[in-house]
């Protein structure tokens, strides 16, 4: 029970940082080039939940009783 939460709450971690970055990347038809994206994403901390989440699922995952 405890893996699936994890597995869950990374997933929505993942999904949630993913969103962001895709939304974030309207700003580059407004003139921002590909440089100023990714240090402006990198500022951001809500953009880190899609590493966060993504390890934390493929830990869920390896850590799974068989």
């Amino acid at each position: 029970m405890g893996y699936v939460f994890l597995f869950l709450v990374g997933f929505g971690m993942a999904v949630t940082g993913g969103v962001t970055m895709i939304a974030y990347m309207n700003f580059l038809p407004a003139g921002l080039s590909w440089v100023d994206y990714f240090v402006f994403v990198a500022g951001r901390v809500e953009c880190y939940f899609l590493p966060v989440g993504v390890s934390l699922m493929l830990i869920t995952l390896q850590r799974y009783p068989k």
